[in-house]
């Protein structure tokens, strides 16, 4: 189960540390249900990942399974469309949960937080970190602002 809420930034936060920087790209096989390719890089290694979710907007289903190379490469030239380019940066915030800002195709920019549980989610105050002004506008649960709808906006 993927519970996560999601706020549009325009750029890294500056006084957090960082943890991880990863370089990705992803396509998108059908939207409903979201299946999706990824490849995720970063210094030490390179992972492809087959990305199944349900449908939902605060949680969700998510099943991910990893791949070949060949396989991903199978399957990006099924799609046909080139693929969505990001940049992720991990950072860690003070209360321990871990706050994920992608820099997509260097027009979009979003910031993430992932939960264990709805209640943790919903109780998460943004207000109450180090990034109070950081964070712009909460898209969580709202059309128009996920990766897959992002998909349909600049591919077809």
């Amino acid at each position: 189960m993927e519970i996560e809420r999601k706020w549009l930034v325009s750029d890294w936060p500056k006084t957090l540390p960082l943890i991880r920087v990863q370089h990705m790209e992803q396509g998108y096989l059908s939207r409903r249900p979201t299946v999706r390719i990824r490849l995720e890089k970063d210094d030490h290694e390179e992972s492809y990942i087959l990305c199944v979710k349900s449908s939902g907007r605060l949680s969700r289903e998510e099943i991910e399974v990893a791949m070949t190379k060949e396989q991903f490469e199978g399957m990006k030239r099924v799609i046909g469309k080139p693929l969505i380019a990001k940049c992720r940066r991990s950072y860690a915030l003070p209360d321990g949960h871990v706050l994920e800002v992608n820099c997509v195709e260097e027009n979009f920019w979003y910031a993430e937080v992932e939960f264990e549980t709805e209640a943790e989610a919903e109780a998460f105050d943004p207000g109450k970190t180090a990034l109070s002004g950081y964070f712009q506008k909460e898209v969580t649960g709202i059309r128009g602002w996920s990766m897959g709808e992002y998909w349909e906006k600049t591919r077809f």
